[in-house]
């Protein structure tokens, strides 16, 4: 592949367009998607297991209680990603987006893993959930750096045209990790009997990690770094005085307007995203009293409808552009929530899924939007950085914390219809920030070359380019 910059001045060639390599595009997609795969298959795991981890690690507490402990210790771990990002995000700017990738794999395996090894409150007491909390803090720290670096990685590595289409494949690896843990733990609480899933079976999916881990590490270890990246670090090398990278106050200084973009994008993003995966399963079961396993097959065929959903509107916003879909879908939570959880509340099971399917079809419009439209807000050496933080301080602040929150607002004010009133809110924040954005569809990524698929496209661009600058300056006035 070659690449270079486009300037103003020359005249354009070939070699002033990145023209990416499909096999390595490929590659990299299978392998960034791989590590969201490998996130997600824990969550869906503590998800569906969230009731039996309160009485296994909170035996003492009322079933409610259990829960909100449980889920408390969930969102404990997002309250360290913004630190993870923090560290990770400059590391993937200053050595390459792949290195740093291949670190949190190992990091998030080891999390998960150690997750199994940790003997019930009943053998060690309070050690168990304090060791249950350390774990997840592992697991949130180095998934800090996962999501941005992922996200970055697939734009990077995408064309211009089909960056949309090529981003929707790290959420289609979201829904199918948590389609496989869910499906994991649901085939076990109907195979063994409850006291051999509290005694021993709720350890076994996170033992998985390790060798999902391995294969994930592996295949991440044979990329090669972005063509952005390389661009960027060949400029950089170039000039006399290598500029100091930005440190984390000076980025969220100089970068304060993106960066509240991207924390509200991700704050629409995420509060759908944890309400449908992590809090539904147990909204099911614990409020509305469905049996545990109705609830979890609920759940997953809505999660197997989304992801061909999600790969759909990742198409789609390369056609008619980011802003549409992602609006229409905050629009939607706007007006659809209430009537969403009237279905899901009236408990005939038919209607559950009319209003679980909402939910997910909603959903599916960020979810194949997001891992284009956030790499796009911010240049090319501070994209990780800056998507790293942004991301998981909005995904501490507001996506993590739904299950909490709605499950002690649910509790507090015995209305089973405050996750709807949640969503309202973060669908009128989205949909807000939503009109401060600017189309970056089948447009170059800030501070980097146009990226096409092949030469013949690339001397169509240079054609394009040079009528358009050529009608500019006929139009200037003599």
């Amino acid at each position: 592949m070659s690449t270079g910059s486009i300037s103003n001045n020359t005249d354009l060639t070939v070699d002033d367009i990145t023209v990416i390599d499909n096999k390595l595009l490929k590659r990299a997609v299978s392998a960034a998607a791989l590590g969201n795969t490998m996130e997600w298959f824990d969550f869906g795991v503590y998800s569906y297991l969230a009731v039996i981890i309160g009485q296994v690690f909170f035996p003492d507490a009322s079933t409610t209680a259990q829960l909100i402990a449980s889920f408390g210790t969930f969102a404990a771990a997002f309250l360290v990603r913004p630190i993870g990002g923090m560290v990770f995000g400059p590391l993937g700017d200053r050595f390459g987006r792949q290195k740093v990738l291949a670190f949190t794999m190992i990091m998030m395996s080891i999390g998960t893993f150690c997750i199994g090894l940790i003997p019930s409150y009943a053998s060690i007491g309070i050690a168990a959930p304090i060791l249950l909390l350390v774990a997840r803090l592992v697991q949130g720290f180095s998934t800090g750096g996962e999501y941005g670096g992922a996200a970055t990685f697939i734009a990077e590595y995408s064309t211009d045209k089909r960056r949309g289409f090529m981003g929707s494949f790290l959420e289609f690896g979201t829904l199918a990790g948590y389609l496989l843990g869910a499906s994991l733990v649901t085939g076990m609480i109907a195979v063994l009997p409850h006291e051999a899933m509290m005694d021993w079976g709720w350890r076994i999916p996170f033992f998985l990690a390790a060798p999902l881990g391995l294969f994930g590490l592996y295949i991440r270890l044979k990329l090669e770094e972005t063509p952005a990246f390389k661009d960027h670090m060949d400029k950089r090398e170039e000039l006399e005085h290598n500029k100091p990278p930005l440190s984390v106050w000076q980025m969220l200084r100089t970068q304060s307007k993106p960066l509240l973009k991207c924390i509200g994008l991700v704050l629409l993003f995420n509060v759908s995203n944890y309400m449908l995966t992590a809090y539904m399963p147990s909204y099911l079961t614990g409020v509305l009293g469905l049996s545990e396993l109705s609830g979890l097959l609920l759940v997953m065929v809505v999660m197997f409808i989304m992801m061909p959903l999600t790969l759909m509107w990742g198409h789609f916003t390369d056609r008619i552009g980011r802003k549409p879909v992602i609006g229409f879908g905050a629009l939607g939570l706007i007006i659809l929530s209430v009537p969403a959880f009237m279905l899901i509340g009236s408990g005939n099971m038919f209607w559950v899924f009319a209003g679980l399917a909402v939910l997910g079809l909603l959903h599916t419009c960020f979810s194949g939007t997001m891992p284009a439209t956030l790499p796009a807000l911010f240049v090319t050496d501070i994209r990780y950085s800056a998507l790293a933080i942004g991301f998981n301080l909005s995904v501490s602040l507001f996506g993590g914390t739904t299950p909490l929150i709605t499950a002690w607002l649910v509790d507090t004010t015995h209305n089973a219809m405050m996750p709807a009133y949640y969503m309202i809110g973060a669908g009128i924040i989205g949909l807000v920030t939503v009109l401060t954005l600017t189309e970056t569809a089948r447009k170059p990524l800030k501070g980097s070359s146009p990226a096409v698929a092949t030469e013949a496209e690339a001397h169509r661009l240079i054609d394009k380019l040079r009528k358009q600058r050529r009608r500019k300056v006929q139009q200037k006035p003599a």
